[in-house]
């Protein structure tokens, strides 16, 4: 882009005297962002065997944070269900403590193998995944594992438009299937 006189002079006086120039955003600089996704329970279910959890781990995005809960090798991952409402410990029922509203994501997978030996197990259970300074993550925490089933708290600013994406994994790869959580920054 060519600068015209006029502009450059301004530019310098404004940087001299300490002045920030702020360029208006046209419409091809915006950002837009969907939200159509809705705030209410999302479930799925694939005829596959129950994979095993290995790992839980959060990005920010630019219109929402991502919850990424990464499955052992097998070629599918079987259920989950994502709803905005108290999070419970897997055996004994018991809520989870959130910062934020609260969200419960229930996995048909274990955190451990048919020996029992843990697939996944976290530094901390209050903060699985380190989610200070996200604009709409609070805190996850980790609610067990127990009889195949899989329970983590999401802690969330509030109750926000959120989607569940299953990657199936692929046979002879290195990942196993992934189930996603975007919870988006605003409506």
């Amino acid at each position: 882009m060519t600068r015209s006189p006029l502009r450059l002079l301004v530019a310098t006086v404004a940087t001299a005297l300490g002045v920030a120039l702020v360029a208006a955003a046209g419409p091809a600089s915006a950002t837009t962002c969907s939200t159509d996704w809705g705030s209410l329970a999302k479930s799925g279910t694939h005829d596959a065997t129950s994979d095993t959890l290995r790992d839980v781990r959060a990005g920010e995005h630019a219109c929402f944070d991502r919850l990424v809960i990464d499955l052992a090798r097998a070629p599918q991952f079987t259920a989950y269900s994502v709803h905005y409402g108290t999070a419970h410990r897997q055996g004994s029922g018991t809520a989870i403590p959130l910062t934020g509203t609260d969200m419960e994501i229930v996995l048909q997978s274990p955190a451990y193998d048919t020996n029992g030996t843990p697939t996944f197990r976290p530094a901390s259970t209050t903060n699985v995944v380190d989610v200070g300074g996200f604009r709409t993550f609070r805190q996850v925490a980790w609610g067990g594992s127990f009889e195949g089933s899989t329970t983590l708290g999401l802690g969330v600013r509030a109750r926000l438009p959120f989607r569940v994406t299953v990657l199936d994994g692929a046979p002879g790869h290195p990942t196993g299937a992934r189930v996603i959580v975007d919870v988006a920054h605003a409506w």
